[in-house]
């Protein structure tokens, strides 16, 4: 299925549903919708980060330290970031990814949806899909931090990761 087809759940500004969209229009006419973002760390604590391919309908070739996607039409938040963390990774038996916490990504532009972030452990070898990665490595979160500045990061991305940081530095795990 080409995924500008893909039904998605059209929310109000309280996360409620309002209706149902495919997902190109609902990019197109700005429609708030639901989306995933899932930091994946290996056995020693590392990031995966990657970069988007250039044949992405959002945010094509920049980087991102999530993986994650939207949220398909009657689908959980949970069922979504399990999903999207074992297609991006290629991976199967991942265990469920942790909910940390949601907020409602707003870039002043037309582009708005609510965003649920989650953490999963990933011991197993990795093999993301050719058609979502063009280059991916698991990096210390030292050298994530370095690259802020350097690298050209998905937006929605690196709210989600300020956020996280704030999380944490509030003293959750």
């Amino acid at each position: 299925m080409d995924p500008a087809d893909e039904i998605l759940d059209i929310v109000d500004e309280n996360d409620e549903v309002v209706g149902r969209s495919p997902r190109g229009e609902a990019y197109a006419r700005g429609l708030r919708h639901r989306c995933v973002f899932i930091q994946a760390r290996d056995a020693h604590g590392r990031i995966f980060v990657h970069r988007r391919t250039a044949t992405k309908m959002v945010f094509p070739s920049l980087y991102d330290m999530f993986v994650g996607g939207v949220v398909g039409a009657g689908e959980s938040y949970d069922t979504a970031a399990l999903r999207e963390a074992e297609e991006e990774l290629g991976v199967t038996g991942l265990p469920r990814p942790e909910p940390l916490f949601r907020f409602l990504y707003d870039n002043g532009t037309g582009q708005s949806w609510w965003s649920a972030v989650y953490e999963v452990r990933c011991e197993l070898p990795v093999h993301p899909q050719v058609e979502e990665v063009a280059w991916h490595a698991f990096l210390p979160e030292d050298e994530v931090e370095g690259r802020l500045g350097e690298w050209e990061w998905v937006p929605d991305g690196l709210e989600a990761y300020r956020r996280l940081r704030a999380y944490r530095s509030a003293g959750n795990p």
